[in-house]
């Protein structure tokens, strides 16, 4: 997938961006300012961006040894100061119950104050410093995690990489923590990167690492396209508004959404990684120079033009680069049962169920009656536990599926209205002129809006825009 970009797209390489963006348009003392972290929170913050709280910092070894440690909380981010790529950077989020001197790390582990001193002898010492030279440790708030990415994100906080240009957003993507990446929203060491729609907020394809492209949360189902960021406007504005007071031309912002404040700037690059690129499946280069030599005069405008130039061409490229339609949340299905008996109907489009399900009435109308009066007539048993189910289910499959021919399956379902025995029967529905043959479970929805729910099972041939 990416080698057809790379064949098709303008692709903009570290050199070429360095050469003809970063140089030309970050001044050296922009760039000081991008590269010291403490000090480009206060000038944002001054500017009337919002930053999380400066708790506590430590600029020599003298500092450390003196150092109160009553005084931290008992959740907070440890940083260096002049930082790259996300090394050093230490998350605790609580303390450890019943001890004095020890706090829990976001994977579970236990880290002592002796632990952090370590660690931050080797910021000072400047092991993890852009230059390589002494460097200076600070402690700010923890964010806390917005609810929407409780199912996303592992144990650490996304936040949003927006690349902004001539006072125009041109490209954006959000990063989520995962496991291998020890719950850190850096791609370099293994988190995700979203590509974002800039018209509408919403995620469209998604990358691990430095290439690897990916269509699930790991170890999941949960499909990654189709996440609406909250706040989506004012973050583009917030990103315009930081270049105008850092004065980059060229700027790579990091915003992230803490559950009580919104969003909150984490940081500003000079040097933002090209990373973003794959997880647009479009190329830097060409947006950048769509906006080239635009005069813009406001912060709203810049963002107007930017979701205007960037949004609404995915839908286009993602079909042609994925193969994969791109569907909305409700879509007309036309459904063929028996004997080429068809029945339109408008569907709902979930990727929260597995399976598809249509209404009783709506089977019958299709053909199936005799195998779901069959079904009616079967003694399944009652009040059994969750344990006990995939055993009743297989003893009741064997037992009865054989007795009708229509008859394709029977599931366990569990949902928020109880559990439920379903029967399921093989149709083929017909959605956006694509055929498509599924074992839906029959469940009684006349009191639903929706007669007819599609899901993930059935999916695999489409991407969900959740705004279509």
């Amino acid at each position: 997938m990416f080698r057809f970009i790379k064949n098709s797209r303008k692709i903009l390489g570290m050199n070429s961006r360095n050469l003809k963006y970063i140089r030309p348009n970050n001044r050296k003392k922009a760039i000081r300012l991008a590269d010291d972290k403490i000090l480009s929170k206060r000038v944002l913050k001054k500017g009337g961006i919002p930053v999380p709280d400066l708790l506590a910092k430590i600029s020599s070894h003298k500092e450390l040894d003196n150092f109160d440690w009553s005084k931290l909380p008992s959740g907070f981010a440890l940083k260096p100061n002049r930082g790259l790529g996300g090394e050093g950077i230490l998350v605790v989020y609580g303390r450890k119950k019943g001890w004095d001197d020890a706090w829990v790390k976001a994977d579970g582990s236990i880290i002592t104050i002796e632990d952090i001193k370590n660690h931050i002898r080797n910021i000072l010492d400047g092991n993890f410093s852009i230059s390589g030279e002494g460097d200076i440790a600070f402690f700010e708030e923890r964010l806390r995690l917005l609810k929407l990415f409780k199912t996303y994100a592992y144990k650490g906080i996304p936040d949003i990489r927006v690349i902004v240009f001539n006072k125009v957003p041109v490209m954006a993507m959000l990063r989520l923590p995962t496991k291998e990446s020890g719950g850190k929203a850096n791609l370099q060491q293994g988190g995700i990167g979203l590509g974002i729609d800039l018209a509408t907020g919403v995620t469209t394809t998604a990358v691990q690492g430095k290439s690897k492209i990916v269509e699930y949360v790991p170890g999941t189902r949960l499909l990654l396209s189709g996440i609406k960021i909250p706040y989506w406007k004012d973050i583009l504005e917030l990103a315009v508004k930081a270049q105008e007071i850092s004065g980059l031309g060229f700027l790579g912002a990091d915003v992230a959404i803490d559950k009580e404040k919104g969003p909150v700037f984490v940081e500003i690059n000079a040097r933002a990684g090209l990373s973003i690129q794959i997880a647009n499946l479009a190329g830097l280069r060409g947006r950048l120079e769509r906006v080239e030599g635009l005069k813009i005069k406001t912060i709203k405008r810049g963002v107007r033009v930017g979701m205007d130039l960037f949004g609404g061409e995915i839908e286009e490229e993602l079909e042609e680069i994925s193969g994969r339609r791109v569907i909305g949340t409700v879509e007309k299905v036309k459904l063929i049962g028996k004997n080429g008996k068809e029945v339109e109907v408008e569907a709902k489009i979930d990727t929260g169920a597995m399976s598809t399900s249509i209404d009783v009435e709506l089977a019958r109308e299709l053909g199936f009656e005799e195998a779901l009066n069959y079904f009616e007539k079967i003694e399944f048993p009652q009040n059994f536990s969750r344990e006990d189910a995939a055993k009743i289910e297989k003893e009741l499959r064997k037992k009865y599926l054989t007795g009708h021919s229509d008859l394709d399956n029977i599931n366990i379902v569990y949902s928020s209205h109880g559990v439920s025995i379903r029967p399921a029967i093989k149709i083929n529905f017909i959605m956006d002129s694509l055929i498509i043959p599924a074992s839906v479970n029959v469940i009684k929805r006349e009191e639903l809006k929706f007669q007819a729910i599609i899901g993930k099972r059935n999916l695999g041939r489409f991407l969900v825009d959740v705004n279509k």
